[in-house]
């Protein structure tokens, strides 16, 4: 029986994208199942004590600029560190992955996921936009306009409040957040610690 990895993240997170690629191929290798939990930090962070970005201290915002530009050499993964659409509401994003999710799969919506960091953090695009949603949806082969549509309704807006409250109780404080055999792992610096999670 495969090990299941609970997988709490936000679309626009940077340090989600720099972590997916290698999340994906970890569990590939050791037959572990991913469930894609994609949650609204902003309230995770109300209850957490977390800041956004524009709250945070010079001294804390110049030093993620340096993470994020060490990581992004040293894994090789293209990473505009400024982007021109950041910071960026990213709840439909989410919405839209949860819809694939149901509709067409976990790798379908962990592809859509893939693709979705990929435009923020490498492409300039703007997740925000219900138009860039649906084409970057379209490009993966799927009927982007219907997925959009299916991402509005209130039973997808349910999933993602219950991913939101599940993240909760599971005391996430930031992103991406991995779970395994009930252990918390926060960072996708934390992703050596995960795959002897997932070999034990």
């Amino acid at each position: 029986m495969s090990k299941l990895c609970e997988y709490y993240f936000a679309p626009h997170s940077p340090f989600a994208y720099l972590g997916h690629a290698r999340l994906l191929e970890l569990a590939k290798q050791h037959n572990v199942k991913i469930a894609l939990k994609p949650c609204d930090l902003s309230k995770v962070f109300s209850i957490s004590g977390g800041l956004p970005l524009a709250k945070r201290s010079p001294q804390r915002q110049a030093y993620r600029l340096a993470e994020l530009r060490r990581w992004s050499e040293y894994l090789q993964v293209p990473l505009n560190l400024q982007p021109t659409f950041f910071p960026v509401q990213s709840d439909d994003a989410a919405k839209l992955i949860i819809a694939t999710q149901l509709a067409h799969g976990t790798e379908a919506a962990l592809a859509l996921t893939s693709a979705i960091m990929r435009a923020v953090w490498a492409e300039q695009r703007n997740i925000a936009d219900g138009a860039t949603l649906i084409a970057i949806a379209t490009d993966l082969g799927h009927d982007g306009k219907t997925l959009l549509k299916s991402a509005e309704t209130a039973s997808i807006q349910n999933e993602f409040d219950r991913f939101t409250e599940e993240a909760i109780s599971a005391n996430v404080f930031g992103a991406p957040w991995y779970v395994v055999d009930g252990e918390g792992f926060w960072g996708q610096d934390r992703l050596d610690f995960v795959e002897r999670a997932f070999a034990r």
